[in-house]
């Protein structure tokens, strides 16, 4: 890990993006838990991990969380703890899949873990740790866990994945114009002769990340028609 000063600029850009958003947009999605929040913060601790490396990326992830405990959240270690784990759940697959291949279909894939990895291990926070944090029965963490944990966590981790596939290829073609980081695929082809540059827009990951964000948003849709008096 070689961290220069154009690297640094980056990460510290990304990490107060995902402080921002974290602090104002905050939205509950399940009527029968409004204390489980939706927030965007995983979004720029994956994009800090494909602009600039994994490694990076979990560092991303622990001094935001650590500044998020400090500042806005009353959750304490326990809190923090949370935060690190979810997130790096979510981060750590992706980033090191797309590290080994940048693709469309390795940030798919590696997404896609990130996904059940994140909500595999929010399931299991809930189930140990959430009735010892809150003082709630187990047996009734338990109930909650298919019906209110399950799709929470599949729909956050969701929409923080389908917000990643169309925002970071706009973002990463600005960085990368305005010089804060090299086209390294660029450099690559330039020095194998190759005639044709190196693609630096694609519109896949944009339509995928659509298709994804109008499902998730039909899912919250439904779950708040169910939840509604009747």
């Amino acid at each position: 890990m070689k961290l220069t000063i154009k690297k640094i600029a980056t990460l510290a850009m990304l990490a107060a993006m995902a402080y921002v958003v974290m602090v104002f947009i905050r939205i509950p999605i399940m009527p029968a838990a409004p204390y489980l929040e939706y927030d965007a913060k995983d979004i720029f601790f994956v994009m800090a991990g494909f602009l600039v490396g994994p490694v990076e990326g979990i560092i991303v992830v622990v001094l935001v969380c650590l500044i998020e405990m400090v500042t806005v959240s009353t959750a304490g270690p326990i809190g923090l703890l949370m935060n690190v784990i979810a997130s790096l759940c979510f981060v750590v697959p992706a980033t090191f899949l797309y590290k080994r291949k940048k693709s469309t279909l390795t940030a798919v894939v590696g997404l896609s873990l990130g996904v059940i990895t994140m909500t595999g291990s929010m399931i299991l926070w809930n189930y140990l740790i959430t009735p010892l944090y809150t003082g709630t029965p187990r047996e009734a963490i338990v109930l909650m866990l298919p019906t209110v944990f399950l799709p929470f966590n599949l729909i956050k981790a969701g929409i923080n994945m389908a917000l990643t596939l169309i925002i970071y290829s706009p973002i990463a073609l600005v960085v990368r114009k305005s010089g804060l980081l090299e086209d390294n695929s660029a450099k690559k082809e330039i020095k194998e002769g190759e005639k044709k540059p190196a693609v630096a827009f694609s519109p896949i990951p944009i339509v995928i990340g659509l298709v994804l964000l109008s499902v998730c948003a039909g899912v919250i849709l439904l779950i708040k028609a169910a939840g509604a008096p009747a």
